[in-house]
């Protein structure tokens, strides 16, 4: 078996690093420079003609969009350890999660933050828009942490891929400087994840 994760550090691929953390699956870890054009090469655009991180090759084959690398790592490795639900209404609601993580939540944060951040030119912003981009994050959080009134995680009682994945989309946006005090069910689930031995392996990858 072969596993390959291209990945750069403090990007949207921390996202399937602790989806790798969790599953404790061997890899390769290549990182990839994103100022120095590392996505934009030749080499890496077969790969992924998107010329984004993260990415990973298993077995020849390689899966881009991390929504989907997540789905797939769920089910190639996740089920037998209790990390992702077997086919069914479990698995349903898990997909659910992740993929409105990276459609409804991650735009509302790339637009607030293409409005109000540095990311853009100065004549590209749009105060009023950085705006209404706010008010929608903050309604989806609303969403989230309704959805977790009275379960410990997002499927139940029981942790799954769909936690790590949509919680490290969360954490970023709290290290954004959104203020995520109004949800306190969004923030203890944050508080029990970011608990497990994983995200603490993480932590002290990072430090050395």
């Amino acid at each position: 078996m072969s596993l390959v994760f291209y990945h750069s550090p403090m990007s949207t691929a921390e996202v399937t690093n602790i989806v790798l953390a969790e599953l404790d699956v061997p890899h390769e870890r290549v990182v990839v420079e994103l100022r120095q054009g590392g996505t934009k090469t030749a080499e890496y655009l077969k790969l992924n003609p998107n010329g984004k991180v993260p990415l990973i090759v298993h077995d020849g084959t390689p899966i881009f969009e991390s929504a989907a690398i997540t789905m797939y790592l769920g089910e190639v490795f996740g089920v037998d350890k209790g990390l992702y639900p077997a086919p069914g209404t479990k698995r349903g609601e898990a997909m659910k999660w992740i993929v409105w993580a990276n459609v409804s939540l991650a735009e509302a944060v790339s637009r607030w933050a293409r409005n109000t951040m540095e990311w853009a030119p100065a004549d590209h912003r749009n105060e009023k828009a950085g705006e209404a981009a706010l008010e929608d994050l903050h309604g989806l959080l609303g969403i989230l942490n309704g959805a977790l009134e009275g379960r410990a995680y997002l499927g139940g009682d029981d942790y799954t891929l769909a936690d790590a994945h949509v919680g490290s989309l969360v954490d970023w946006v709290g290290h954004m400087k959104v203020n995520l005090a109004a949800y306190p069910h969004l923030q203890a689930w944050i508080e029990r994840c970011g608990a497990r031995p994983a995200h603490a392996k993480m932590r002290a990858a990072a430090a050395t």
